[in-house]
């Protein structure tokens, strides 16, 4: 994703809300796929029962440059001469479809990340936004934007069986690689079990937990070795929660040192003013 980026095929530049649906265009998705645009419509003339009319829709030309002089993007250079024949809208199911009826690596490649954006530009940026271009600076964008991707492409609401001892360790060392820079791990039972995940992150970790398990010799010794450690004793916290780059909040259902144990699951905090609450009193705790 960030490699297209880079090289100025900018996704949200490519998608266009037309009457309440947000859509990419034949010759933009040509582009992406590094295929004639001919190809793409063939494939629609080949397959008319894959393409229903919620898949795609078509507008003339002179729409298609009006609504593309409108936001002033570079596109239009990729429009192979002005062609008069109607552009084709694709929505989100018709661009999958078409994706499967080229069986191009690129478009199996990037029909993934596609999809993603379409997600983060209903759940990341305001529809305000996006019509009126006024977005974030592109690195804050960029950071958005692959939160809402993480969180799109995995499974956020998880459900642990008793005896589900790896699934449940292998989750939890998934989440905690997420982290970038850094990762704040809350639960009061902390023990060497903990410390044994947290050595296989590369990043620094926080520990906010109660002396109850945890003795100071076995953190003295893993700082001697790891030395990427710091423990906040706090008694305040019943539950366990996983920060991520202080953005992305983990609610864990059981401590680590108990998975498998009993039934329990592991939810990410949708609700964006719940997740700023919690990383906020945690921060003054540091």
């Amino acid at each position: 994703m960030e490699k297209i980026i880079k090289n100025e095929l900018n996704f949200d530049e490519k998608i266009y809300e037309i009457g309440g649906k947000q859509v990419m265009f034949d010759v933009d998705l040509a582009e992406i796929y590094q295929v004639e645009t001919k190809r793409i419509n063939e494939a629609v003339k080949n397959n008319p029962d894959k393409f229903p009319e919620r898949y795609i829709f078509k507008i003339s030309n002179e729409e298609y440059h009006n609504l593309k002089s409108k936001f002033s993007t570079s596109s239009m250079k990729y429009s192979y001469g002005g062609s008069r024949k109607a552009h084709i809208a694709f929505t989100e199911q018709g661009i999958y479809m078409l994706a499967t009826i080229l069986k191009s690596k690129v478009a199996a490649r990037v029909t993934l990340n596609i999809m993603d954006m379409f997600v983060a530009m209903r759940n990341v940026v305001s529809k305000e936004l996006v019509n009126s271009r006024i977005l974030l600076d592109h690195e804050d964008r960029l950071l958005k934007l692959e939160e809402a991707f993480d969180s799109y492409k995995e499974n956020n609401n998880q459900l642990f069986f008793n005896g589900q001892i790896y699934d449940a360790y292998s989750k939890i060392l998934k989440i905690f690689n997420k982290a970038k820079d850094n990762l704040i791990i809350i639960d009061s039972y902390a023990d060497k079990d903990t410390l044994d995940i947290i050595k296989d992150v590369n990043v620094n970790a926080i520990l906010i937990t109660t002396p109850r398990l945890l003795k100071k010799r076995d953190i003295d010794k893993y700082n001697e070795q790891y030395n990427n450690l710091k423990i906040v004793i706090n008694k305040t916290f019943h539950d366990r929660y996983f920060i991520i780059d202080n953005r992305t909040v983990y609610h864990c259902g059981t401590s680590i040192n108990k998975i498998g144990g009993k039934t329990f699951s592991i939810n990410i905090l949708d609700d964006r003013d719940v997740a700023n609450n919690l990383i906020d009193r945690v921060q003054t705790m540091l």
